[in-house]
């Protein structure tokens, strides 16, 4: 199975919790070379995490986005609302072995970052690990299967 192919860029949102983080985040994905595609939060008061999460995953699942990040206090929330979509595997992530095992056995295509519990170096090497991870397929495509409802 094939890593992402980001040709057509990356989905990013969060709420105020993971503003700071973004904020870092979009600039270091572009000097990589990744389009990114942010659907906020654009300044750091406080929001309802479904109106970010829910377009950054629309992006995701209409193939607009190779895949998508999503971050808040404890990523919980964005997960959660990431995940109603049909098209979404979303995957909460607080270490890189975890980072890896979502895209390896569940073929996640969104990570959800716990910007109040990680470091920003963290949710950086995670990233990198999520993004250069392909789904091993095999077993676990019959599991993946029976995901959606």
């Amino acid at each position: 199975m094939a890593v992402f192919d980001i040709s057509k860029g990356i989905a990013i949102g969060c709420d105020h919790a993971g503003f700071e983080y973004k904020t870092q985040l979009v600039p270091w994905l572009n000097a990589k070379g990744i389009q990114v595609h942010d659907f906020g939060v654009y300044e750091n008061k406080s929001v309802d995490y479904p109106d970010y999460a829910h377009p950054t995953a629309a992006a995701v699942e209409e193939g607009k986005a190779a895949f998508g990040i999503l971050l808040c206090g404890s990523a919980n929330g964005v997960c959660m609302t990431a995940n109603k979509h049909q098209g979404i595997r979303a995957g909460l992530s607080f270490m890189t072995d975890v980072a890896r095992l979502i895209r390896l056995h569940n073929d996640a295509n969104i990570i959800c970052i716990p910007a109040r519990f990680i470091s920003l170096e963290l949710a950086k090497e995670m990233i990198e690990i999520f993004m250069n991870t392909a789904f091993e397929g095999g077993r676990h495509q019959n599991r993946v299967n029976k995901i959606a409802c």
